[in-house]
C-alpha cells in the first residue's frame, strides 16, 4: 500500500470534508463571529482529520507490509494465516477472517483428494501384487513347454512384467521414505541382480556386457537401485543399433566420499538439443516417436525422481550414432531426501 493509492482511496472523503467546512464558512459569515473562530475551526477539523487518516495509513500499511513480506519469505504460503496476527482495524479482521475460513476449505478439500488419492494407490499396489500371480504361472506353463511361440510369449510376459514394476514404483515414489531399507551392499552383486532381470532380452540380443570395476561398497536401498538400473539397460536394449551387436559396459570409479557408477552402450544415442530433457515426464524424444517399441516417457523420469529421493545424483550424456553414458553418483554416507 502506498499514500497515493490510499489517498486516491479516500478521495470521496476529503472531498465532502472540504464542502463541509466550506459550508461551515458559510454560516458562520452571517453571524457576527470573529476571524479568529472563522479560521480556528476549519483548521481543527482538518487537524483532526489528517491525524486520523495518517494513523489509519500507517496502521494499515504496516500490516500489509507485513502479510508481503511474511508471504515472500514462507514456502508454503497457505500457512500465512497462522502467522499474521489479528489487526486493530475492522478491514483487516475482515481480511483475516476471510482468509482463515479460505485457507481451512482448502485444507478440507486437499485431505479429501488425499484420503482418494491414498486410496486409489492402495489398489493399485493390490492389483500388481495379484497380477504377478498369472504371469508366474503363466512362466511356469512356457517353461514347460518350449518352443519357438512359448519363447515369444515369455519376451512379451517380461515387458508386461517391465511396465506392471514401472507402476508399482510410481505409485510409492511419493513415499520412498517409508518403503525404503539402506544398508551397504556390494556394487556387483547390485549390477549382476539387474542384468539378471533382464537376460532374457540380452540373450536375445546376444549382447556383449562388459563388467569391470564393481567390487565396490555402497550404502543405499538396492531394490530401488536395481530398478533404476533395470530402465537403463532396458533403454540401452531397446535403442540399440540395429546392424550392430548389443554392446554395453558398466563400471565404478571411487571418488572421494562417493562412488560413480557408469552404464555405457553403443547404441543410436540422442541429439544434442534433447539430451537436457530426457529425465522430464512423458518426454519420449525422436527416438521415442522414431523406435518401433513405443516410448510412455516414464522410465527415466522414474529413475531421476527416485535417485532424488535416494540422495544420488544421475546424468547422461550422449552424441547421436555413438552411444549415451548414464552416471548414478552414490555418496557413501547415501541418506534419504524427506
Amino acid at each position: 500500500m502506498n499514500l497515493k493509492d490510499f489517498l486516491k482511496d479516500k478521495l470521496l472523503t476529503i472531498i465532502l470534508l472540504l464542502f463541509g467546512i466550506l459550508t461551515i464558512e458559510i454560516f458562520l459569515t452571517i453571524y457576527p463571529i470573529g476571524t479568529f473562530i472563522k479560521i480556528y475551526i476549519p483548521v481543527v477539523i482538518v487537524v483532526m482529520y489528517l491525524i486520523s487518516i495518517i494513523k489509519e495509513y500507517v496502521t494499515k500499511r504496516n500490516f500489509y507490509k507485513k502479510i508481503e513480506s511474511t508471504i515472500e519469505s514462507l514456502e508454503q504460503k497457505y500457512l500465512i494465516t497462522e502467522l499474521i496476527k489479528t489487526p486493530s482495524f475492522v478491514e483487516g479482521k475482515l481480511l483475516k477472517n476471510i482468509l482463515t475460513e479460505i485457507n481451512k476449505s482448502m485444507i478440507e478439500n486437499v485431505n479429501r483428494y488425499k484420503y482418494i488419492t491414498q486410496d486409489y494407490k492402495e489398489y493399485i499396489e493390490l492389483w500388481i501384487h495379484e497380477i504377478k500371480m498369472p504371469i508366474a504361472t503363466s512362466k511356469m506353463i512356457i517353461e514347460n513347454n518350449k518352443n519357438n511361440i512359448t519363447k515369444s510369449i515369455d519376451e512379451e510376459l517380461d515387458k508386461v512384467e517391465n511396465y506392471i514394476e514401472q507402476v508399482l514404483y510410481y505409485a510409492r515414489s511419493s513415499t520412498v521414505e517409508k518403503d525404503y531399507y539402506i544398508k551397504k551392499y556390494k556394487l556387483k552383486d547390485i549390477v549382476s541382480e539387474s542384468i539378471k532381470k533382464n537376460k532374457n532380452l540380452l540373450i536375445q540380443e546376444k549382447a556383449n556386457i562388459n563388467l569391470h570395476d564393481l567390487d565396490e561398497y555402497v550404502n543405499t536401498d538396492s531394490k530401488w537401485l536395481i530398478f533404476i538400473l533395470n530402465q537403463i539397460i532396458q533403454n540401452s536394449i531397446k535403442y540399440r543399433k540395429k546392424d550392430k551387436k548389443l554392446e554395453i559396459e558398466i563400471y565404478s570409479k571411487k571418488g572421494k566420499e562417493k562412488i560413480k557408477l557408469y552404464i555405457k552402450d553403443k547404441g543410436i544415442g540422442i541429439k544434442k538439443e534433447e539430451i537436457k530433457k530426457i529425465f522430464e515426464k512423458g518426454f519420449t524424444g525422436s527416438n521415442g516417436r522414431n523406435s518401433n517399441q513405443k516410448s510412455t516417457g516414464i522410465g527415466l523420469y522414474l529413475c531421476k525422481k527416485l535417485c532424488k529421493k535416494l540422495g544420488i545424483e544421475i546424468e547422461a550424456k550422449s552424441e547421436e550414432k555413438e552411444g549415451t553414458e548414464t552416471k548414478i553418483t552414490i555418496p557413501q554416507n547415501s541418506y534419504i531426501n524427506p
